[in-house]
């Protein structure tokens, strides 16, 4: 049995502390914050929830096999719903409602261009072959070596990690709406479309071919759920714990600072940011340089919205995409050239809509995101600027007026991701998924200077996402596991 301190208990971590203390390890989780669950956390005012944080659920095959591992099914802990309509995505001259079917899909495509539904099946079900490869073969490969991604069936897919996302849906369909909508999935993986591998298709058919779910009480539901299998399996949790340092002796992980005290460890995990985590070590053993992280891509940050309304509002759904504006120049704004966006796409989530624990009676629900670059400026002024917008495109699009109806609205931008996650530049979701930033390519699980140090999370294998985390945290336990059988 090791002693294996985690540093953080966003969804990576508190998966690698299950399945090490499952192993039969005494293993223990350090958290900065007073409240575990890393970027997935909860804020209540007056009677309303809001998820801070991710608010998609996606992919609920990734979430059962973890919780069956543990002998436990999602409905052990959590009641799961599949929304119908998964979402809506107003444009400036029509609304798309994305249904729970490919059948109801189909025929919303056919609407807006027709002989589109037979390219949508054709599409997706490509999406799903790679969806098959890459969830239950590729993503289960912990990045060690470029040889992971050499299979029969890579190998008969060589040319879609070459063409873009981009290029292979603007080959089958016509209407920039449409394309708007399918290429819309892959920017969970923080990048943009032209710029993701085809392969990454298998987001598609997570959307369309799975469907859009809602944990009643929010997604918190699941950190709550893995924390009690995690203590089921003997974790111990410490919050308002910020690690200082990580100690090394003779190139082995020895323990870790906090407060002051030493804790000490035969094997230390850092799900907090990779880059952070690196600057916990003294300089001799970081892998990474500063020119390192600084020439890597970075999925966007956020500039986030959390508002309470008197009232239930019209003509919108649990998620809600408004993509009124020029998609491509917004994307450039982010990714090509870094400035606070002229006109802005955004996302809007309603969970009270569906689920009325969310908000008290009669009253709504509202959180809203604006994808924004890593790095930018983060002041009041502009945090006002932009809410001021999108309340104004909102009452545009649903046709009604909801400024008078808000209780109150907080924030969260740059600045509260650095200060609360220690995220680099501010980021929101990781690393983004670029060909050249994938699998081996990606920051290492391992440390390659110092023994017995792992890392986990959105920065390393496999990606950004939930659903990716948590397969990160199998992965790194399964590293310790092997080595230490």
């Amino acid at each position: 049995m090791k002693n294996i301190v985690i540093i953080g208990s966003g969804f990576s971590s508190l998966s690698a502390a299950c399945y090490l203390a499952k192993a039969g390890h005494n293993v223990s989780i350090y958290e900065k914050n007073s409240t575990i669950g890393g970027r997935c956390r909860q804020f209540q005012k007056d009677g309303f929830t809001f998820d801070i944080g991710p608010s998609w659920y996606w992919m609920p095959d990734i979430f059962e096999k973890f919780f069956n591992d543990f002998g436990k099914k999602t409905s052990d802990f959590y009641q799961l719903d599949k929304l119908d309509p998964a979402y809506k995505i107003f444009f400036a001259d029509d609304v798309i409602t994305i249904g729970d079917s490919m059948e109801k899909i189909c025929t919303e495509f056919e609407r807006i261009e027709l002989g589109s539904g037979k390219h949508l099946r054709n599409f997706i079900g490509k999406a799903q072959e790679n969806y098959d490869i890459a969830i239950n073969k590729i993503v289960l490969r912990p990045g060690l070596s470029p040889l992971e991604l050499v299979t029969k069936e890579t190998v008969l897919r060589v040319d879609q990690f070459f063409k873009s996302i981009s290029q292979e849906v603007r080959k089958r369909f016509d209407n920039p709406k449409l394309i708007s909508t399918l290429e819309f999935p892959v920017l969970f993986l923080g990048a943009k479309p032209s710029k993701t591998p085809s392969f990454y298709s298998f987001m598609n058919f997570a959307d369309f071919g799975l469907g859009t779910w809602h944990p009643k009480g929010g997604m918190y539901e699941i950190i709550k759920a893995m924390k009690k299998v995690a203590e089921m399996e003997g974790v111990s949790i410490h919050v308002n714990s910020p690690v200082e340092k990580i100690e090394v002796g003779n190139g082995k992980a020895k323990g870790i600072q906090v407060a002051g005290k030493f804790v000490p460890a035969d094997v230390i995990i850092s799900g907090a940011d990779y880059h952070h985590s690196e600057t916990l070590l003294d300089q001799q053993y970081r892998q990474y340089s500063e020119s390192y992280w600084a020439k890597k891509t970075y999925a966007p940050s956020s500039l986030l919205f959390y508002v309470g309304f008197n009232k239930r509002l019209d003509n919108v759904e649990h998620h809600n995409l408004f993509f009124d504006t020029d998609f491509e120049k917004h994307a450039e704004e982010i990714y090509d050239n870094p400035i606070w966006p002229t006109d802005p796409l955004f996302y809007a989530n309603f969970p009270s809509v569906t689920d009325a624990s969310m908000a008290p009676k009669g009253c709504e629900t509202g959180f809203f995101l604006i994808p924004i670059a890593p790095d930018l400026e983060d002041t009041k002024v502009l945090r006002k600027q932009y809410f001021d917008l999108i309340i104004d495109r909102l009452e545009l699009r649903t046709g009604q007026k909801v400024k008078d109806s808000i209780l109150f609205n907080e924030s969260f931008c740059v600045n509260d991701f650095v200060e609360a996650y220690n995220s680099y530049k501010g980021n929101a979701y990781g690393m983004a998924n670029t060909l050249s930033q994938t699998a081996f390519l990606r920051p290492s699980l391992k440390s390659k200077k110092v023994q017995d140090l792992y890392f986990t999370g959105q920065l390393t294998v496999p990606g950004p996402g939930v659903p990716p985390s948590l397969i990160s945290g199998k992965l790194v336990s399964e590293l310790i596991i092997k080595k230490h059988a």
